[in-house]
């Protein structure tokens, strides 16, 4: 017989399974992101629950605990974890630091726990103990010995008068709570094992809740470009609809070659400012600015003047060049050519992007320095959030170093990935490091589509590392549900995405209920991305109203922080979507119920979740609506609602101890 195994020779293999670790198991560790391979994302403030099973052979029980490390700390701290149900254990510990956090998992069987259990069933159906009392005794002399300090105090008061004591005294002794505590502190954990160490990323709020208003800085000059100084004077209405992060295109010279003209036109007429997405000029590059839209003094005014109001820029970084961008002279072996040597454009075929090419990112390392340096350079201006532009068209390598070059020097900088691809390649850019993600929330209307959408999301491991950011509209993306629905669906699809995850976001215009499309696509006619737009913000038919009101909600009450702790209850119609959202620490729900046909009114029963705190069927509780004010009572499990197209959402608070 041939003594080689697979991983060896059999006499290494018989010193493996001789270890005394072995008979301990440990597996399935959460949060764990392909295995520990990335960092699971948490916000500053989250607990940590961490869960694993762990088990072993024979009867005796087990102790495990939590070992952690903050981050930028030297020693660990232990957290003891507790079973839970099946051989699952559980801990949970408080994230009160951004950075990078550490926790493994350490097990071993708990000798005396196991010896005090059985002692005490016995003891409990009157058998004799005499050898139990001897075995006890043993054990404790045994952590005496190797016990120090105020342990091995507590140890020796117990074993000093054990000669005088009867033998219902000792037994006694033996499972009193002082005597389990010190054994536990001295506890030698025979069977030790470890898992191997995972890390979470643990960020500042705003990584994970925050509410996004996009506009473009050229629309805000009335009758002539705006500016950086335009966009400062628009700033409280921003803000008053509850808005935290300013979004601006980019903001970088746009280039004169190719140029493109309203609604995407192939050539430009007199006066057409072209797409800010077509970057570079004689003016500069990436690390300019557009000369209309004012200077970096100008720009510095707009950042300090969004600090004061509580808010913060967010730029978008796209890593594309027009034809007369800077680098294509300093750099030409940094872009792609086509066989004839013309320039390699753009391309979506059958779409083609003359007034763009993209960089060849393999062509020289220095291109990814310099791409570097463009982060590092509005770093310096005082930005701390960018949204990329089409991350997944270029090298996972690349954003993974550049992601962790840039959050080494600045923790606090936030990476939104605009990905529209397939769902696999979105995950991935999550798990290399991007903070937040676009998701494919634009295009699910259906309440099927919805719950079955928003299950995957906020589920693990999904919800582990990817933080979906739900736009409810884009200046590329003009969904066809908008374009249909009149007010009642622009005021359905903010409710929904204010309500189901922490992260959201509006491109202007989207309040005055803008729907005018090309026909046949999903794009605007006379789009904002390719001339100027001038709008009444004071339109008498503007939600904006609406929209406060839901950012208000969402920053009063943590249900809305995180698309975690969200579970969809029975609405008995398809047009009607009914769902709760928790919060750590809290008892109650708040009840989401959103109309999804915006032409009608549509009414239904309902089930209250009465059952989630064991409440009979019959009880009757006091209600919160949180839009309106006001307190009723819902008795009975089965409720009726109705909700018309000019009012399409509701949102309730439920407490299982407000009884009616």
């Amino acid at each position: 017989m041939n003594a080689e195994t697979p991983t060896g020779t059999a006499s290494e293999a018989l010193e493996r399974a001789f270890q005394r670790a072995a008979r301990v198991v440990i597996a399935n560790i959460t949060p764990a992101v392909d295995d520990g391979a990335f960092p699971a994302k948490r916000i500053v403030g989250d607990e940590l629950v961490v869960e694993a099973d762990i088990f072993a052979d024979g009867h005796e029980m087990l102790a495990a605990e939590i070992v952690v490390r903050a981050p930028h700390g030297r020693s660990w701290t232990r957290i003891p974890m507790e079973l839970v149900v099946n051989d699952r254990w559980k801990g949970s510990l408080p994230l009160d630091v951004c950075g990078l956090w550490q926790f493994r998992i350490e097990a071993w069987i708990d000798v005396f726990s196991s010896f005090a259990t059985g002692t005490g069933k016995k003891n409990a159906a009157g058998l004799p103990l005499s050898l139990e009392a001897v075995e006890g005794h043993q054990l404790i002399a045994a952590a005496h010995a190797r016990a120090n300090g105020p342990i091995k105090h507590a140890l020796a008061a117990i074993l000093d008068g054990w000669d005088s004591l009867s033998e219902e005294s000792r037994i006694g002794l033996l499972l009193a709570e002082e005597t389990k505590a010190a054994m536990h502190a001295s506890d030698d954990r025979p069977f030790l094992a470890r898992s191997k160490s995972y890390a979470v990323d643990v960020e500042r709020t705003r990584a994970g809740f925050a509410a996004w208003y996009e506009l473009f800085p050229r629309s805000f000059g009335g009758n002539r470009h705006g500016t950086f100084r335009d966009v400062i004077a628009e700033l409280p209405r921003i803000r008053a609809m509850g808005f935290d992060v300013l979004y601006m295109p980019p903001i970088h010279p746009i280039g004169s070659v190719n140029r493109k003209g309203r609604n995407n036109a192939l050539v430009a007429a007199p006066g057409d400012p072209g797409s800010p997405y077509a970057i570079g000029s004689a003016a500069g590059g990436h690390e300019a600015i557009h000369p209309e839209l004012g200077t970096l003094e100008d720009f510095r005014a707009l950042v300090d003047a969004t600090r004061a109001l509580d808010m913060e820029i967010a730029l978008d970084i796209a890593v594309q060049m027009s034809p007369d961008h800077p680098w294509l002279t300093q750099h030409p072996h940094w872009f792609e050519r086509r066989p004839d040597g013309s320039m390699k454009y753009a391309e979506n075929p059958p779409k083609k992007y003359e007034d763009i090419v993209n960089p060849d990112f393999y062509a020289d390392k220095a291109l990814w320095l310099s791409l570097r340096d463009v982060f590092l350079h509005w770093i310096a201006q005082g930005v701390r959030t960018f949204r990329v532009d089409n991350p997944h068209t270029k090298p996972f390598p690349f954003w993974q170093w550049l992601i962790i070059d840039i959050r080494e020097r600045y923790p606090d900088a936030i990476f939104l990935a605009e990905a529209f691809t397939r769902p696999k390649r979105m995950y991935q850019l999550a798990k290399l490091g991007f903070n937040q993600s676009y998701t494919y929330f634009t295009w699910r209307d259906t309440k099927r589509d919805l719950t079955e959408y928003m299950t995957e999301l906020s589920t693990a491991p999904i919800a582990d590392f990817y933080r979906p950011h739900f736009f409810v509209n884009t200046p590329d993306i003009n969904p066809h549900f908008l374009q249909t629905s009149g007010r009642a669906g622009f005021l359905i699809r903010a409710a929904l995405a204010a309500t189901l995850s922490g992260l959201w976001g509006l491109y202007s215009g989207f309040e005055l209920c803008e729907a005018d499309a090309l026909p046949g696509r999903e794009e605007y006619l006379n789009a904002e991305k390719y001339e100027l737009k001038h709008r009444n913000y004071n339109a008498p038919d503007s939600i904006a109203p609406q929209i406060a009101q839901l950012n208000a909600l969402r920053h009063r009450e943590p249900h809305f922080r995180d698309v975690r702790g969200i579970s969809f209850y029975n609405a008995f119609n398809d047009n009607i979507l009914y769902y709760g959202k928790t919060a750590p620490g809290r008892s109650d729900r708040i009840l989401v119920a959103v109309n999804l046909d915006p032409h009608n009114e549509q009414g239904c029963n309902f089930e209250i979740p009465l059952w989630e705190w064991g409440l009979p069927d019959h009880e009757s509780l006091v209600v919160e609506d949180l839009l309106n004010g006001y307190k009723f009572s819902w008795t009975g499990k089965i409720q009726h609602m109705h909700l018309a197209p000019s009012a399409p959402y509701a949102i309730w608070r439920v407490h299982p101890e407000a009884r009616a």
